[in-house]
C-alpha cells in the first residue's frame, strides 16, 4: 500500500470516529429528559413509594432514593461522557451519564431506562421476600369504657384523666408517623375515635386483615396503667406466655392434612409468632429506653395471656405507657411533650423490629 493511500485510509478513519461522537453526542441532546420526567418514570414503578433525588453541585454527585432502594452517580460536564451508576454499593452499570446544560441537569434516555429497569427489579425483589405487610394499632378501652381513671392535680386545679384518651392521642400520633415512614404498608388502627370496643371485635379486625405467604402483621395495644401504691411509676410491654398454645392455623387448609400433621403446623407456627412477639416486645423496650434514658423507669417484659395478645393470630404485644396513680407519670402523659416522646419510643421499637426482621 502506498504512503497517499495510508494517508487517504488514516483520514477516513478519523472522520468515522469523529462522525460516531458527534453522532452520539447529538443522539445524547437528542434523547434527553429533565429531572422532572426521571422522576415520574420512577414514580410509576410504585404508588406507594417515596421518590428522592438528590445532588451535590460542588463534587457533582447525584443521588436518587426509590423507596429503600438508591443508586449514586455522577454528573458529567457535558454531554456524550460516560460513568458508573452504582445501585445499593452492589450493582454496577457503565452508561451515559447525566450532565450539565443551561444551569439543569438533564439524564440521557439510556441512564433513565437503566435506572427503571434495575429499580423496578430491586423493588419486586423487596416484594417477594418475607415483609411486614401492616400494623394494627389498638389503643385500649374507648367511649363507655374509659379504662384507668387518674386525679391530677396542678397549680390547686384538679383534673380527671382517662386512659381511653391518653392512649388514643398516642395511637393516632404513632399512625400518621407510621405512614410517613412506611407508604408502602397498611397502617390500621381498632379505633380512631371515643368509640367502644369489645376485645373480641379487635381481635376480629386485626385476624381479617389478608396478607400474602410472605407477609406478615404486627399487632400493638396501647394503655396506661394504675395501682394503688402511688410510688409505683413506668413502662412495660406484655407478650403472650412463653409456651402458651392456641389454633392459629387457616381451617380452610385442615382438610388437606392428617391430625397429627396440623398439629405439628400449628404448633410451630405458635413458635413463630411468640419468638417474634418476643422481639417486638424487646424492641420496644429498646426504644423507650433509647427517649428517655433514665428519667422514666423500665419495668421490663412481662409474660401474660392478655385477650387482645392471646387471640390475635399474630406477633402481639401490650404496651404500658406508664400510671396514671404516679403524679410524675400522669403530668408526663398530659402534657404534649411528653406525649410525643412516649410516640417516639413507640414508633423506634416498631421501626427497630420491621428492621429486624425484613432484614
Amino acid at each position: 500500500m502506498t504512503m497517499k493511500h495510508e494517508k487517504h485510509k488514516n483520514l477516513y478513519s478519523i472522520k468515522i470516529v469523529l462522525f460516531l461522537t458527534l453522532f452520539t453526542v447529538h443522539c445524547s441532546l437528542l434523547f434527553a429528559i429533565s429531572l422532572d420526567e426521571t422522576l415520574n418514570t420512577l414514580s410509576s414503578i410504585s404508588r406507594n413509594q417515596t421518590v428522592q433525588f438528590r445532588w451535590d453541585p460542588l463534587f457533582r454527585d447525584g443521588i436518587f432514593n426509590v423507596g429503600e432502594n438508591y443508586s449514586t452517580f455522577s454528573v458529567a460536564s457535558k454531554a456524550g461522557e460516560t460513568g458508573y451508576l452504582i445501585f445499593n454499593n452492589q450493582e454496577l452499570f457503565n452508561v451515559s451519564l447525566p450532565y450539565s446544560e443551561n444551569g439543569r441537569i438533564v439524564f440521557p434516555d439510556s441512564f433513565v431506562s437503566t435506572l427503571k429497569n434495575t429499580f423496578t427489579r430491586l423493588h419486586e425483589n423487596d416484594m417477594s421476600r418475607f415483609r411486614v405487610a401492616a400494623i394494627i394499632i389498638d389503643p385500649g378501652h374507648g367511649g363507655r369504657d374509659p379504662g384507668a381513671v387518674g386525679n391530677l392535680s396542678v397549680n390547686g386545679r384538679n383534673t380527671q384523666i382517662f386512659e381511653k384518651d391518653i392512649v388514643l392521642k398516642v395511637a393516632l400520633d404513632l399512625r400518621n408517623r407510621l405512614i410517613q415512614a412506611y407508604p408502602d404498608k397498611r397502617i390500621l388502627m381498632t379505633r380512631d375515635s371515643d368509640i367502644y370496643r369489645t376485645l373480641e371485635q379487635r381481635t376480629d379486625m386485626a385476624n381479617a386483615v389478608t396478607v400474602k405467604d410472605n407477609e406478615s402483621i404486627i399487632f400493638i395495644s396501647i394503655h396506661a396503667n394504675f395501682a394503688r401504691n402511688t410510688d409505683a411509676r413506668g413502662y412495660e410491654v406484655w407478650h403472650i406466655k412463653s409456651g402458651t398454645q392456641r389454633p392459629l392455623l387457616d381451617t380452610s387448609i385442615q382438610g388437606n392434612y392428617s391430625p397429627d400433621i396440623l398439629a405439628i403446623l400449628d404448633r410451630m407456627l405458635n413458635e413463630e409468632f411468640n419468638t417474634e412477639s418476643k422481639l417486638l416486645a424487646n424492641s420496644i423496650i429498646n426504644g423507650f429506653g433509647r427517649e428517655f434514658g433514665a428519667s422514666l423507669p423500665s419495668r421490663g417484659i412481662r409474660e401474660n395471656d392478655w385477650f387482645v395478645v392471646r387471640n390475635s393470630r399474630m406477633p402481639a404485644v401490650l404496651v404500658e405507657l406508664g400510671f396514671l396513680s404516679n403524679r410524675q407519670d400522669a403530668l408526663l402523659m398530659t402534657n404534649n411533650d411528653g406525649l410525643q416522646k412516649l410516640t417516639q419510643s413507640l414508633y423506634n421499637g416498631i421501626v427497630d423490629f420491621i428492621g429486624i426482621f425484613e432484614r
